[in-house]
């Protein structure tokens, strides 16, 4: 007896709603009904699209992600929402568990994780279980059945071989793997870090980095979606759709959608059992593009959900409800980008598919510019790991070399974060962070305090109750300019206020607004907006006094900043980083800036400016000659500073030393090689020097001429089977379509790197993939290409075949039946070669074939 008044007692004092969702199942969720009704407790059991219940009857919430319509209000009440594990391990203990190890927030990034460890040092364990702890993990002192990692340096341990004589599904994992995911703030995949091989410590620097799928962004990589969306019709999702039940949805104006399109839009919402309404006071969702205008302020104020088409679309596609602030770009973008962000020039690198595209369009909506290619005059290159031609030559022009986070959490925070931030610049030894992008989430907070303060809310709130057509008067009479937000990134005293955000509209044009809101920035400003209290009427009291003479004083406060953000619009090239001065100890300056040495006024900064330039001018270093890439140069061999110096004297002679082959005017080698600079460069015909021609022209710090050095190797021409002169002439012709129409697959572990091998093909023309067991074929593209060459010498005799570039190695040989079979299939023939099939091909720059290229079938394989 005392047991059962025991277990009934335990949730006697709680009213506990279960959340369905795609991990709580209806069936599941009744699991939990019964076992929280015979500890004592109440339950109510929520399932969207329904209207959430009242959430303060409750005391907890069971959930398995952050992602319901409740989750953002039960923070802010401070009710416990919590993962199911929660209610057995109370259950378990009879007393109820701490709530913060059971969290479904995202930012809990190790809350699912039970970690015991093995034989590390002490100091080791206390950080890796402090860190655990602190990410919403567990720790236990032996192997359980709850435990997913034991923290081990090999397989001997006692806790390892128990893991492995019982089978647990334990994970065994170094050290490094916490390590990495704390520097990072993510949790990152631990197959690089599992033992009993290591990755991490076992691949070579060329192995290529393998990259895996990134759900976090499927359907929110871009904020304009082009195309309507299809909805599910999954078995997860059997019902029709039905996410819109019962909610009204505005559509603003600011969309700029056509009338075809709209109503189209508006039919899906229908489907969806949802209302299409013009009535904010009404509306649930509200749908726009921007941050900005009257409308969206309100809606954002009276806790509407706000979100862009993009949001809209996904919702209809999964029929399942998410929150627009879970993914940046499902949340309308500002039409200005974040301060500071203006003129940064960002690349991206070893981003591909999806995650690219999101990172693009992130880029664009911060107000910078993203470019395909990397150059000398770009900012910012943000790379998902440290192993690329783009990484190498962003650290020799001293440009930021970040990965994607800084990017989103600028974003979501606002503001421009400094890239020397530690987690910024941390790229793990085998891991791809294009793994974990998107999971960055917008701060409710953030944007309140940037687009919507909460402090003007009561006079917009006073407009809307208003009729319309007062309303409608109103934002005719009352035109004003949204630059009054931005003046905020100049100003440090009080925002403008209530009544003078309450007026604005994003429908007005400049000029008119420019002139009514900045024509005067003293007192005729202040009466024109509050002293005469015509513009809006409203009911005449002692607090509407009372806020009329508090905006009065606050605007008279600010005049002083407008007046300055006034005189920084005049200023020759705009307002620079949002109107901060470049003395400003919260800007981030960009790559290769020299610190002011004085704060002086700005009269005397422009002179001195002006001093600098002519200085500049003076020490102008000579034209560039010569792009030059140079292969095998042993002199560099281990001396960093060496390089550096020879390399800035090389600049100053008019010697440009790139790494890109496109650009590659020059090659310098001590020989032919088979280096992926050597076969690159040679593919775009440039003046092969020897590598004397740079000691030389170093030694006598002065530019000779590189005919006196051209490369001479007759040892290694003779046993290729080529000339380098006869090489250029063809390379001349060929114009980089050699293998234009051919298509090339390599195994992934091919010695060298996949990434090498692939440049060789695409500076050639042809199309490279990697094989990972299957073929994607292009039948017209791969035709078009087919016929685009007219190279009397090439032989096209097999371009409609397939070649897989591959070892002899086991690992590759198993791979040989399966790519057969698939290219049998397209009904092409196909070759599995060696590498020197590619690389005598790219060096001759003729097509060449032998018997020995091609490894002989083996059936047994």
């Amino acid at each position: 007896m005392s047991d059962g008044r025991s277990s009934v007692q335990l949730l006697a004092q709680c009213k506990i709603c279960v959340v369905c969702s795609k991990n709580i199942q209806e069936d599941a969720a009744m699991q939990l009904d019964i076992q929280i009704k015979d500890h004592g407790g109440d339950v109510v059991i929520y399932e969207d699209p329904a209207p959430f219940p009242p959430i303060e009857q409750f005391t907890h919430i069971i959930s398995s992600t952050a992602d319901f319509p409740a989750y953002q209000s039960a923070c802010d009440t401070l009710i416990p929402v919590v993962k199911p594990q929660w209610l057995q391990v109370s259950i378990a203990k009879m007393k109820l568990a701490n709530p913060r190890q059971f969290s479904p927030d995202p930012k809990m990034f190790f809350s699912d994780v039970v970690v015991t460890c093995g034989d590390i040092p002490e100091g080791d364990k206390d950080a890796i279980v402090g860190g655990v702890m602190a990410m919403g993990g567990l720790y236990s002192s032996r192997v359980t059945s709850q435990v997913t990692h034991l923290v081990d340096l090999s397989m001997d341990s006692d806790k390892a071989k128990v893991v492995t004589s019982k089978g647990l599904g334990v994970k065994i994992v170094l050290p490094h793997w916490f390590d990495d995911c704390l520097k990072l703030g993510r949790r990152i995949d631990e197959r690089p870090y599992t033992l009993p091989n290591p990755e991490i410590l076992l691949a070579g620097p060329d192995v290529p980095i393998r990259t895996f799928g990134n759900v976090d962004i499927v359907g929110a990589s871009t904020p304009e979606p082009t195309a309507l969306p299809t909805p599910s019709r999954s078995p997860a999702h059997k019902r029709n759709l039905s996410v819109f039940e019962g909610k009204h949805i505005m559509l603003s104006s600011d969309l700029g959608i056509g009338n075809h399109l709209l109503a189209s839009i508006e039919d899906l919402i229908r489907q969806g059992n949802g209302i299409v309404t013009k009535d904010l006071r009404k509306a649930d969702m509200f749908i726009c593009k921007h941050r900005d205008g009257f409308e969206y302020r309100t809606a954002s104020r009276w806790n509407k959900e706000v979100g862009n088409l993009s949001w809209l679309f996904h919702l209809v596609t999964h029929n399942t409800w998410t929150s627009p602030l879970r993914r940046l770009l499902h949340y309308p973008t500002h039409r200005e980008g974040i301060p500071g962000f203006k003129g940064l020039r960002i690349s991206l690198s070893n981003y591909a598919g999806e995650a690219r595209a999101y990172l693009e369009n992130l880029i664009q909506a911060t107000g910078a510019e993203c470019t395909k290619t990397l150059k000398n005059d770009n900012t910012h290159l943000i790379t998902a790991h440290g192993n690329s031609e783009k990484c190498t030559a962003a650290k020799e022009w001293g440009l930021y070399v970040i990965n994607h986070l800084w990017l989103e959490e600028s974003y979501a925070q606002w503001k421009m974060l400094p890239v020397s931030e530690p987690r910024y610049t941390h790229f793990p030894k085998r891991t791809n962070l294009g793994e974990v992008v998107g999971q960055t989430k917008l701060d409710k907070t953030v944007l309140e305090q940037n687009f919507f303060p909460a402090d003007t809310g009561v006079e917009e709130t006073r407009v809307m109750q208003q009729k319309d057509q007062n309303v409608a008067a109103n934002a005719e009479n009352n035109k004003t300019d949204p630059s009054l937000e931005r003046a905020k990134s100049v100003s440090k005293s009080s925002p403008v206020p209530a009544k003078t955000a309450a007026t604005m509209t994003p429908h007005t044009g400049k000029s008119s607004r420019k002139a009514s809101l900045f024509g005067d920035t003293k007192t005729p400003m202040v009466s024109r907006f509050l002293a005469d209290g015509e513009e809006n009427v409203t009911p005449s009291t002692t607090s509407s006094r009372k806020s009329k003479e508090t905006a009065a004083a606050r605007i008279h406060d600010a005049a002083p900043d407008i007046a300055l953000y006034e005189k920084e619009m005049k200023r020759v090239g705009g307002v620079i980083y949002g109107g901060r001065r470049k003395t400003d100890p919260d800007l981030v300056p960009p790559a290769n800036n020299k610190k002011r040495r004085s704060a002086e006024p700005e009269e005397k900064d422009e002179a001195e400016d002006e001093k600098t330039d002519a200085k500049r001018q003076k020490k102008l270093r000579a034209p560039v000659t010569m792009h030059m890439i140079i292969t095998g140069y042993q002199r560099w061999v281990g001396n960093v500073k060496k390089e550096d110096a020879d390399k800035r004297q090389l600049r100053n002679l008019g010697i440009a030393i790139t790494q890109d082959a496109k650009k590659c005017t020059h090659l310098a080698a001590p020989s032919i090689l088979r280096t992926p600079k050597f076969v690159n460069a040679l593919a775009y015909a440039p003046v092969i020097v020897n590598v004397d021609y740079i000691t030389q022209c170093l030694a006598k710090d002065e530019l000779l001429d590189p005919a006196d050095f051209a490369l001479v190797d007759k040892i290694t021409e003779k046993k290729n089977g080529f000339t380098l002169t006869a090489a250029r002439e063809r390379a001349h012709r060929n114009k980089n379509k050699l293998l234009k129409g051919y298509r090339i697959c390599c195994v992934e572990t091919i010695r060298g790197g996949f990434e090498a091998f692939k440049s060789i093909v695409e500076a050639n023309g042809g199309e490279c993939t990697l094989f990972r067991g299957r073929v994607s074929m292009n039948d017209h593209r791969h035709r078009e290409s087919s016929s685009d060459t007219n190279d009397s010498e090439t032989d096209h005799s097999m371009k409609d075949d397939v070649f897989l570039i591959s070892g002899d190695e086991p690992d590759h040989v198993k791979l040989w039946p399966r790519f057969r079979q698939m290219v049998f299939e397209y009904d092409r023939t196909p070759h599995i070669v060696s590498v020197n099939w590619l690389l005598d091909i790219a060096m001759s720059q003729e097509i060449r074939w032998k018997d020995e290229y091609e490894f002989q079938t083996r059936e047994d394989a």
